[in-house]
């Protein structure tokens, strides 16, 4: 069993041209022995994670703020409380567009990258 406090997992920060703003947190993954990755990623105002495509799917949980999530070809938006389910292949990013921040929570399947 695990039981931890999320803010206190070890973050990964990204700010560069492709994603500003970011910090990210594997809550539950690999190391756990989980047959999943969960992650938690505090996207700071005006922050976005960078637009991309892949093979596996997400499903998003939008615990805290407001922004939007770029799919099928326009921008989405999402408040607290919102969900998302992300198919494999399908091109998306999430932009926060609020003066708070926007926390996400991701479930991504295990053998793919965490981070």
């Amino acid at each position: 069993m695990k039981i931890a406090t999320a803010t206190l997992i070890e973050a990964t920060a990204f700010n560069n041209d492709v994603a500003k703003g970011i910090i990210a947190r594997v809550l539950i993954g690999r190391n756990d022995g989980a047959p999943f990755c969960m992650r938690m990623f505090e996207i700071a105002p005006n922050g976005h994670t960078p637009r991309h495509m892949h093979d596996w799917e997400h499903e998003m949980f939008c615990h805290a703020g407001q922004g939007e999530v770029f799919g099928d070809g326009r921008w989405n938006p999402i408040a607290t409380g919102s969900v998302v389910f992300v198919k494999g292949g399908e091109e998306h990013q999430i932009r926060n567009t609020s003066d708070k921040p926007l926390v996400i929570i991701c479930l991504i399947p295990s053998g793919v990258p965490e981070l």
